[in-house]
């Protein structure tokens, strides 16, 4: 089944039963104006503004976590998450924020991340339907962090690649002090920022060019991206940098 159909018949659904999970191959609608970016792969792209006021501090859409969730995230507990995948520098900062306290940061917070390769692979899965190439005895770019007084968590990783049928993203999974689930979501990329990764940095690895799915067509996206939406600053050669407020109910 391509990964594109599978994703739409609603697998997200299933991720409550462990047992599938080992099974399965590889990992809304506003339209954002992209700020143009130059021929050297440096830009700036304005992300959401959820969360940035009391009076705008709506809880991030609930997403599904799958089909490629960390099976053990208490085991990456890391602020450097590459082990040794290569590909363009991506810092990521997370501010958790609690939409009971009028969008005050939440401290202690858990933080779980996990995203695709320069190629569009997840570690911990593979060898058969959506992802041929077999990563499940190895682990990248996945991690855990606890938010600090601010409600930051912050992340050195690669700029991830795409699969065909979804746009670009980063997985979160926000936890409280103590363990209890608050939310999984996602986070999407400027189109501006990720077309010229895909298109320009073949130097990096990236060789598969032009990402075949957008934020305002993809299945996950399509109703939500003026709020999961990150924004993202910096150049190929710099790295980039990636700033998302994630809004839960704690």
């Amino acid at each position: 089944m391509e990964r594109k159909e599978f994703l739409k018949r609603g697998f997200g659904s299933l991720l409550g039963i462990a047992a599938v999970a080992p099974l399965i191959g590889a990992c809304s609608s506003s339209t954002i104006d992209p700020v143009t970016t130059t021929g050297t792969g440096t830009g700036t792209s304005t992300g959401t503004t959820n969360g940035s006021s009391s009076s705008d501090c709506a809880v991030s859409p609930s997403e599904t976590a799958g089909p490629f969730p960390t099976k053990v995230p208490a085991n990456f507990v890391m602020k450097d998450i590459r082990s040794d995948r290569t590909g363009v520098a991506f810092t990521i900062n997370i501010t958790v924020k609690n939409s009971n306290s009028s969008c005050a940061a939440l401290s202690g917070a858990l933080v779980d991340i996990w995203h695709c390769d320069k190629d569009g692979y997840y570690s911990e899965y593979g060898g058969s339907g959506m992802q041929s190439v077999n990563y499940t005895t190895v682990d990248f770019l996945r991690g855990r962090q606890t938010s600090d007084a601010n409600g930051l968590v912050s992340f050195t990783s690669i700029f991830p690649g795409w699969y065909s049928g979804r746009a670009p993203h980063i997985h979160v999974h926000v936890y409280n002090s103590a363990g209890k689930s608050l939310l999984v979501t996602q986070i999407a990329f400027p189109y501006d920022i990720s077309n010229t990764v895909y298109t320009t940095a073949q130097s990096y690895g990236y060789t598969k060019g032009a990402q075949d799915t957008k934020n305002e067509s993809d299945n996950v996206f399509s109703d939500s991206i003026a709020t999961e939406l990150a924004t993202v600053t910096g150049s190929l050669s710099a790295g980039y940098v990636l700033t998302f407020a994630v809004v839960v109910s704690a």
